[in-house]
């Protein structure tokens, strides 16, 4: 079954766009552990993930899109970051049992932003007025994570290196 892509308010579009690179970042964790890469070198993409652009992006959700909303909707995603952030931490701090850590992060992180996107967004989208996205619109960022910029890729085997030449 195709999945039509979700048609967003122009207003929060650049968090759209920032939940593509989050999910991004799932996919590369798992991919690290699929092909065994050395914890460390994860650990490390995880941090520079969290400190360049996670922590902001939670940050600008909660101060800027979220409010004006008070629900159990809004709830559960300030919840979810708590919780995400906790994982964060645990990661980071982590000495052993690295993988199932990262595993778990990469999980509640693809969770959390199906969540947002096919929920909460929609949600918040037919409760804020015009005014309201508009308002919001001219106080998010407008540059992409820096995700791209990450030089280490450990989720890319030898393999996949020679089928791109």
């Amino acid at each position: 079954m195709e999945q039509k892509p979700i048609k967003r308010s122009e207003y929060i579009k650049q968090l759209s766009k920032d939940h593509h690179f989050t999910l991004l970042f799932s996919w590369k964790i798992r991919q690290g552990l699929k092909h065994e890469a050395n914890a460390d070198r994860i650990k490390k993409y995880v941090a520079h993930f969290w400190k360049h652009d996670m922590k902001a992006h939670f940050r600008e959700e909660e101060e800027i899109l979220f409010a004006p909303v008070k629900d159990k909707q809004v709830q559960k995603a300030i919840d979810d970051h708590r919780q995400i952030e906790k994982q964060f931490d645990a990661v980071l701090q982590a000495s052993d049992d690295e993988a199932s850590k990262l595993l778990l992060l990469a999980d509640m992180v693809d969770a959390h932003v199906r969540f947002e996107e096919r929920e909460l967004f929609p949600h918040l989208e037919r409760t804020l007025t015009q005014t309201q996205l508009e308002s919001i619109g001219r106080q998010l960022h407008n540059e992409p994570f820096l995700q791209d910029s990450y030089a280490d890729e450990f989720w890319v085997t030898k393999n996949d290196v020679c089928k791109k030449k």
